[in-house]
């Protein structure tokens, strides 16, 4: 049995008479089952969590970056919790308020991980579990089981909960100071609403959001270092992946007879594209997201870049108003629905952002102008997307292929035998599309 160290031990019914405690109705009527899980909103609207610690009843603001209602379970637990028991109260669908040692709350955690992943004895003795992942077949059922699996897990390593003083301060033994990450990740602190309690997965997304921030992401393809680093924000994807920005940096620009010569980068992000197209010496660029968080990360970057002359920030869905030489777009690969805020980089369900974007191109696209999608057929070999079901989107939308460049992705999940998605990610494609608008295809006897 894995302990977390540094504990006491105390006996199993000092941990049932503290679940019953917890449990059992308090003298002061708290809101019901229902009630809790829909959240009970305070006068500022905020939700909150209940609980029963020394047989009174308490309560705190619930936050959640998803919007997750808050757990109508709650047990209290510290360094003597064991992390078997831990685990099968979580799996239960008890969330665990934790009031001991912070680094061991760590601990707790990634040893609740470690349960959740590990594969029955059974299959792991000769490699089976390997072997199993391997062969799944590459289908939408198999992506359905690997969201499915990644949402229990998250839902699971979510019932590690901490209270958070209202000024971000955490009073644990060992506690890290948080207060800028989280002044970062969700605004100036609110000391009048009091402290608030969060998963403490998702404190550790904050900081580690934090850490990138401060460190940035190398990016080859925006020159010699040091002044070429995207510093991603909480909430903002980071251009960890390299290979679909070195596409952008080496493609030929357009050459169209537009004056000023304009560039559009739609979905912007952390502001990389643009970034890079100002680099190679574009002089207006318009970049749009319609994400808050998303402009500010892009704006930040392009001032630390010295760029923010060369490209006007828009927040708008999709397009703004205008013409382009040029309009890059690097959408969702996969058509599927995000769970959170920050997937909506990954995910676009029915390809919403991928057929608004074509769909605005015609009358978008300045004559002789180009635009170019950043796409890799990762849905297509998940069976998500069809290549035959892209090729008529882009024809439905008056536009023609006027060419594609390809390279291959190198990450770590391309080699884990042990991801579902293995196969599929280990032959996986990203590319650039060079669409025009039909008419001006035909002109240059260009086909799809």
């Amino acid at each position: 049995m894995e302990m977390i160290p540094r504990r006491r031990r105390t006996s199993t019914h000092a941990h049932l008479l503290q679940r019953v405690m917890i449990d059992s109705p308090p003298a002061t009527a708290l809101p019901t089952a229902s009630d809790a899980a829909h959240g009970e909103p305070t006068p500022h609207g905020a939700v909150r969590i209940h609980w029963v610690e020394r047989g009174l009843p308490q309560s705190s603001r619930w936050h959640s970056e998803r919007g997750a209602p808050p757990p109508t379970q709650v047990v209290l637990c510290d360094d003597t919790t064991t992390a078997d028991g831990a685990y099968r109260l979580a799996c239960a669908g008890t969330a665990l308020l934790w009031r001991g040692d912070f680094h061991n709350a760590r601990q707790l955690l990634q040893a609740l991980g470690r349960r959740n992943d590990q594969p029955p004895a059974r299959k792991r003795r000769g490699g089976g579990a390997l072997k199993a992942a391997a062969s799944q077949p590459q289908g939408p059922a198999n992506f359905h089981r690997h969201r499915m699996a990644q949402s229990q897990r998250a839902r699971i390593l979510g019932m590690v909960l901490l209270q958070i003083d209202a000024d971000y301060a955490i009073s644990l033994r060992r506690a890290p100071d948080v207060r800028l990450a989280c002044t970062e990740a969700w605004g100036p602190a609110a000391p009048l609403e009091g402290s608030s309690v969060v998963s403490l997965r998702e404190l550790m997304g904050v900081t580690s959001a934090h850490e990138w921030r401060l460190r940035g992401v190398e990016v080859p393809a925006l020159g010699a270092g040091p002044n070429n680093r995207i510093h991603p924000h909480y909430g903002v994807f980071s251009p960890a992946r390299g290979e679909y920005i070195d596409l952008v940096a080496q493609a030929a620009l357009p050459v169209t007879g537009q004056q000023p010569y304009v560039a559009f980068d739609i979905g912007t992000g952390s502001g990389v594209l643009a970034a890079v197209l100002a680099r190679r010496g574009l002089p207006h660029i318009v970049a749009t997201d319609l994400e808050p968080r998303a402009l500010a990360c892009a704006g930040d970057n392009l001032e630390r870049l010295g760029l923010q002359a060369q490209v006007t920030l828009c927040q708008t869905d999709l397009f703004p108003s205008g013409q382009a030489s040029l309009i890059v777009c690097n959408p969702p690969w996969l058509p599927a629905r995000p769970t959170a805020p920050i997937e909506r980089a990954v995910y676009d369900e029915g390809g919403r952002m991928l057929q608004g974007w074509l769909s605005g191109l015609a009358a978008h696209l300045a004559p002789g102008g180009e635009a170019w999608l950043v796409l890799s057929d990762l849905a297509e070999r998940l069976q998500l997307r069809s290549r035959d079901a892209l090729l008529a989107a882009i024809a439905a939308a008056g536009l023609t292929v006027a060419g594609r460049a390809d390279t291959r992705p190198q990450h770590p999940k391309a080699a884990d035998r042990r991801d579902r998605l293995q196969l599929a990610r280990s032959t996986e494609i990203t590319s650039l599309w060079r669409l025009v608008r039909t008419d001006a295809g035909k002109a240059l006897n260009m086909v799809p």
